[in-house]
Order: C-alpha cells, then sequence, then structure tokens
C-alpha cells in the first residue's frame, strides 16, 4: 500500500499542539521521520523521530529525540524483527515480543500495527509495543489491543491506561481521528 508523502495531526483534548510524517520508500519497507510538539498539563515539550518498518511493516529502528524543560534527550531502538529489542545499544527484555515502537507523542504509530496485523474485519489481535514517552523518552512495553470493527475503523484498547476508543483510518491506513487526541489535517 503505498503512503502519501506527508501528513499531519491537531492534537487535541489531551493536548494542544501539532504532528507532522514524512513517509519515504526504504529498502521495501518505509522510513518515517516526523516531529510533534504540544503543551500538556502546562509543560512544553517537542519531539523528533525517525522511524524504519521493514516489508512487514516491524520496527526496525527508531531514533528519538526531545526537549522539555527538563533537558535534550535522545534514545535510539533497534529490533531485530523476531520481537527483541535493543534500547541504546542494550538488550531490553521487557520488550521481548514487541513488534512496533509507539511514540506517546504521536498518533502517526498508531498506523504500525494496523498495517502489520493486516486484520481481517471482525478480527483481533494483541499488539505489545516499546512504548516511548513524549516528556523524558523513557521506554516501556505496552500492551494494547486493535480490533478491526470496519472498512477503516479499528477498536484500540490500552489496559494500563484504562483507555478505549474506536479508531477511524483513511485509505492509507493512517489515522484520521482518534478520539481525544488528535485529529488528522492533511
Amino acid at each position: 500500500m503505498n503512503l502519501p508523502a506527508a501528513a499531519s495531526w491537531r492534537h487535541q483534548d489531551a493536548r494542544s499542539g501539532f504532528e507532522v510524517a514524512f513517509f519515504q520508500g526504504h529498502e521495501g519497507g518505509w522510513r518515517i521521520s516526523g516531529a510533534t510538539t504540544a503543551v500538556e498539563d502546562g509543560a512544553s515539550w517537542f519531539v523528533e523521530y525517525a522511524i524504519t518498518v521493514d516489508a512487514a511493516w516491524r520496527t526496525r529502528r527508531a531514533e528519538i529525540s526531545g526537549r522539555s524543560v527538563t533537558g535534550i534527550r535522545r534514545t535510539v531502538l533497534d529490533a531485530d524483527g523476531d520481537g527483541r529489542w535493543r534500547v541504546d545499544g542494550v538488550p531490553d527484555p521487557r520488550l521481548d515480543g514487541c513488534f512496533d515502537v509507539d511514540l506517546e507523542s504521536s498518533s502517526m504509530t498508531n498506523t504500525l500495527p494496523v498495517h502489520r496485523l493486516g486484520l481481517a474485519l471482525g478480527a483481533a489481535s494483541e499488539a505489545p509495543a516499546a512504548y516511548v514517552r513524549a516528556g523524558d523518552l523513557a521506554v516501556e512495553r505496552l500492551e494494547q489491543r486493535y480490533r478491526r470493527t470496519g472498512d477503516l475503523d479499528f477498536a484500540y484498547t490500552a489496559p494500563v491506561f484504562d483507555f478505549s476508543c474506536v479508531l477511524n483510518y483513511d485509505e492509507h491506513l493512517l489515522v484520521t481521528d482518534y478520539p481525544g487526541i488528535a485529529v488528522r489535517l492533511s
């Protein structure tokens, strides 16, 4: 499936801000670079990312940098495609079995598991992810679940946050409406 050259989202409700992502074919997969800026709970931050996914939409590398009032940070995640990860060069067994990176700062990263899973209508799957926090770039495991409820709609659940919603996507399987988080602008 082809992706547009770029997409953008406006944060809403949970925070105020903006995200822009650029998509480029890369060795049979994709290289996605972008940035997001926001004010959340009175704190300002920005996050820049470059994510590489292989032809099966498994995250292979994520280079993330950010800045907040607490300082400038950078972290690099490398995945072997079989569910094992290194964070800044160090193996992180907490992430074993994850195939996606999910950036707290990004709505775009919700496209990664939807493409990778290729769920049929009514089908569901667990999709644990290497989750990167916006403010300090801390990395943790995030248990999440996707269920395809319509042609372009997926029920999404993240139990640790006691959060669930229906995510709406476009024909490229990019999020168009992430209730309480962001709406797609272009």
